[in-house]
């Protein structure tokens, strides 16, 4: 029998199709030139089963496969070079070890008799990335790539799910073996899918049974699990009012009458004034992390705290907790749901109002509906979310662009947010947009500020290169506005290198060939959002904006989650 005889380069490309990877975000370079190369057969003629996206920079690549991950819940795959290449991907490896994005990055490396002497753009990858990924491998010899590939995978999509990174020698590359599949679905001491205690349901149930004013704050663990259904029968048989984080605002419609708003610092007033309220907190796939938080001494102190999570090291981390369920929510939900009472709590759910009315009148109305000056965020962001069709993505950058955006968008679909949350990443918007892109034909709306926007703005030879219909909205005042904010409020207003000279975007858009229009008169704003909606193709809408726009409510840093500002 003739052997299957192939180099370590092609055993990575079977090994990809094998794990049904459909797109790569990439930039080739000198150590992965064999992989690129056995890349070219499987991106063209019969054999072809890839996509290959040429970012413009490798940290664009590793953005574009948290924004791919992030909407299609398929593991996103970055390809790059040894040294300066794997080096600029560490900071979105880290972003999506924070996010809890499953991606898998694969890196050249010099040969391994080169190790250790200094070569060329060689670098200790596993090294620098071992503390920011759920796993570091160095692949030395060609036979264990098929094995390896099918490990990063296993590890990177189940349990909590994070980055992964394979460090590629270039002697393995292009080494001969006979290929040999290989199928990863145990390792010894990993379980990512905890037993559910059955005994810790049954506590948790009776806790939620019990409750005059029980409260749930639902995380992007609902998301990453496939719960949004789970979820939504718990809620519903329970009568209980949920908050979400920012990175879980899609996990349930904004319009689901138990839905009361965004949790965190810039959150909604009613949702986080109850927080120290309630009797029990249900808290569903979240961290419990500062911005939502507060000052963890005063933190829903009154509640009895239920923590349902499939990562056990976050249970009692930050916030004491009175019941631990560790197991995937999918699990977990429905067998809570099972035991509970049909409830009513409508008294509870009413006291919001009183609330969201004073919100409502104070903040969002002049936000988004304001009759003079300059255009408002809230209002550009309004007037998208108004028109853009039912199912819309929304990416953001990070500052007060995400903000605004987070707060006013429409969510009505599931994995319909990609932003930025543990990290903070600027320049995160654009790169992961163009990866939401190709995971979803909906509409893909990214809001990015004048630094952001910047930050990363090479991507948009990628964009032009793909023709990726993202619709940008850049909203430009001219400042790093959420750090002049802080400045504003917390710095006696001493404006530290906040303001910022910028360039011509609309020559940079015609330099791409991006259709683009500005606007700095709120009569023309609906007029021009359609349009950017109607146009096939990407597209930059440059909104002039007040220069120092403020993001309301705000609970200054470390002060309790109930001592909400809603005015400066």
């Amino acid at each position: 029998m003739l052997k299957d005889r192939i180099t370590g380069a092609k055993a990575l490309m079977r090994a990809l199709q094998a794990e049904g990877v459909k797109t790569i975000f990439g930039y080739p370079g000198g150590s992965i030139m064999p992989v690129y190369d056995a890349l070219f057969d499987y991106t063209r003629g019969e054999k072809k089963c890839f996509d290959h996206i040429l970012v413009r920079h490798e940290q664009g690549a590793t953005h574009a496969a948290e924004g791919y991950a992030r909407v299609s819940g398929e593991v996103g795959v970055a390809l790059v070079t040894s040294g300066p290449g794997v080096t600029n991907t560490l900071t979105g490896i880290a972003d999506a070890m924070l996010d809890s994005t499953p991606i898998v990055v694969i890196a050249g490396q010099v040969p391994i008799a080169a190790l250790g002497t200094d070569a060329f753009q060689e670098v200790d990858l596993v090294g620098v990335s071992q503390p920011i990924s759920k796993w570091s491998y160095q692949i030395r010899r060609a036979e264990d790539v098929a094995w390896a590939v099918s490990r990063a995978f296993y590890i990177a999509r189940t349990g909590r799910p994070g980055p992964v990174v394979l460090d590629f020698a270039k002697n393995a590359q292009v080494e001969e073996i006979d290929w040999e599949p290989k199928k990863v679905d145990f390792i010894r001491s990993y379980v990512p899918y905890p037993k559910l205690d059955n005994d810790a349901v049954r506590r948790a149930a009776e806790l939620i049974n019990k409750a005059k004013r029980p409260l749930a704050l639902v995380g992007q663990g609902v998301e990453l699990g496939n719960a949004q259904e789970e979820l939504k029968a718990f809620l519903e048989k329970a009568d209980i009012p949920a908050g979400r984080t920012m990175l879980g605002l899609s996990a349930l419609p904004s319009t689901h009458p138990l839905n009361v708003g965004m949790l965190g610092m810039h959150g909604n007033y009613a949702v986080n004034l109850k927080e120290q309220e309630c009797d029990v907190l249900i808290a569903i796939g979240m961290r419990f992390s500062d911005r939502v938080t507060g000052n963890l001494k005063t933190y829903a102190k009154q509640a009895k705290v239920i923590h349902l999570d499939i990562d056990r090291s976050e249970i009692d981390k930050n916030v004491k907790t009175d019941v631990a369920v560790v197991a995937d929510c999918k699990e977990s939900l429905p067998a809570i749901t099972a035991l509970l009472d049909k409830n009513n709590h409508q008294e509870w759910r009413d006291s919001f109002k009183e609330l969201d009315e004073k919100e409502r009148n104070k903040v969002i109305e002049p936000a988004i509906h304001p009759t003079d000056g300059p255009l408002l965020m809230g209002e550009i962001v309004n007037a998208v979310a108004e028109q853009t069709p039912e199912g819309s993505v929304l990416v953001t950058d990070v500052g007060q662009n995400q903000l605004f955006a987070t707060r006013y968008f429409k969510y009505t679909q599931k994995r319909s947010i990609c932003t930025s949350g543990g990290l903070g990443t600027m320049g995160y918007g654009m790169p992961a947009a163009i990866g939401a892109t190709f995971a979803t034909d909906r509409t893909v709306c990214c809001f990015m500020g004048d630094g952001g926007f910047q930050m990363n703005i090479q991507e948009l030879g990628t964009i032009m290169e793909q023709q990726a219909p993202v619709k940008m909205i850049l909203m430009n005042n001219h400042y790093l506005g959420n750090v002049r904010q802080w400045q504003d409020m917390f710095w006696m207003k001493r404006k530290s290198f906040t303001k910022m000279l910028n360039p011509c975007y609309e020559a940079i858009a015609q330099g791409y060939g991006i259709a683009y229009q500005a606007v700095t008169d709120r009569k023309d704003l609906a007029a021009a959002v359609e349009k950017m909606l109607s146009t096939k193709g990407p597209y930059i809408l440059e909104c002039a904006i007040k220069e120092e726009d403020n993001v309301l409510p705000m609970t200054p840093p470390g002060m309790d989650v109930d001592k909400m500002m809603l005015e400066i």
